[in-house]
């Protein structure tokens, strides 16, 4: 039971960055727009937030750095292809390339200025991150452990996914949202400011990829700058964009889920399962793989796909 316990905790950490990544690209998703560039985004996120960290020992403030970050990223990914209806799928897939070698140069560089040759997080912010020490509750049998012994993150990550959900489907301006997703034409002839709702939603989506950024370089690297900290996790997060059905509600359970799998290595043992440890550490992909090819041969599995998905929206062709 103890061991169960301890896999579910870990699935939970381990999905937090998909969650955020995912959350992210379905905001953006639902514009109209596919970002390719969620790696990107949260590479950038997770430099700018660890060494915002680093130099000002606050957790606020690494937050608040990694969300503008992406939000950057995802604004030149915006000005790119709204305003110059550039190709998406090349833009993303460039953004995603910057960030990556961005966050490596940046990282490189001000580890090259370190005296003890190597950047870690000072120790209040450490412990500011590290979770687990909700009063009473974080003390209770099972629960206590399995609800409640969690960092900020995962907390922020929940309710982050919650509120987008209730965005999407409980306010005006998450229904224009969707409505310039399927027919940015008609909306715009209702009168729905088409530019701004897509500006608008992409940079909140490439700033909650920002903190699920900023997740991966002080959480799973343990507060130690390492390059390409990310390690394909936004790749994941766009095909889980697809396995949760563009429902936030249901990014929470796959991202956990896919949490699972990248954690599975740690919790069977060789003599049960005797595969080598690359096997586990691809399995991730694989189900990735999977889930996309089963989605393609699936069209039930789409009904919340956004019918201009991919299409660049020229007013003048309406």
């Amino acid at each position: 039971m103890s061991m169960l316990i301890k896999f579910l905790v870990a699935a939970v950490g381990a999905g937090t960055p998909l969650l955020f990544g995912t959350i992210g690209e379905i905001l953006t998703e639902k514009t109209g727009h596919l970002n390719l560039g969620v790696e990107g985004m949260m590479s950038i996120g997770a430099c700018i937030g660890f060494m915002a960290g680093y130099y000002t020992d606050n957790f606020l403030i690494a937050i608040l750095a990694g969300a503008a970050a992406g939000a950057l990223g995802a604004l030149i990914y915006a000005f790119l292809t709204v305003t110059f209806m550039a190709n998406q799928n090349v833009t993303g897939l460039t953004l995603t390339i910057f960030g990556i070698g961005f966050a490596n140069f940046i990282g490189i560089f001000v580890l090259s200025k370190s005296p003890e040759g190597t950047l870690k997080l000072p120790e209040k912010i450490t412990a500011a991150m590290r979770g687990g020490n909700i009063p009473v509750l974080s003390k209770l049998p099972v629960v206590g452990e399995l609800l409640f012994s969690y960092s900020p993150f995962v907390y922020i990550g929940i309710a982050i996914a919650v509120a987008c959900a209730w965005y999407l489907n409980h306010t005006k301006a998450g229904l224009n949202l969707k409505a310039v997703g399927e027919n940015p034409g008609a909306a715009d002839a209702a009168g729905i400011k088409v530019t701004i709702v897509k500006y608008t939603n992409i940079i909140l989506g490439g700033a909650i990829c920002g903190i699920g950024g900023v997740y991966c370089s002080m959480i799973i690297n343990g507060g130690v700058w390492i390059s390409d900290n990310v390690g394909g996790l936004g790749w994941i997060a766009v095909a889980l964009v697809i396995f949760a059905n563009w429902q936030p509600a249901y990014a929470i359970w796959g991202s956990f889920i896919f949490g699972a799998l990248r954690v599975l290595k740690y919790y069977i043992p060789q003599s049960v399962l005797p595969f080598p440890i690359a096997f586990y550490d691809m399995l991730p992909f694989l189900i990735t793989a999977l889930v996309l090819v089963i989605s393609s041969m699936r069209k039930s599995g789409r009904i919340n796909l956004p019918a201009a998905l991919g299409l660049n929206y020229f007013r003048e062709e309406r």
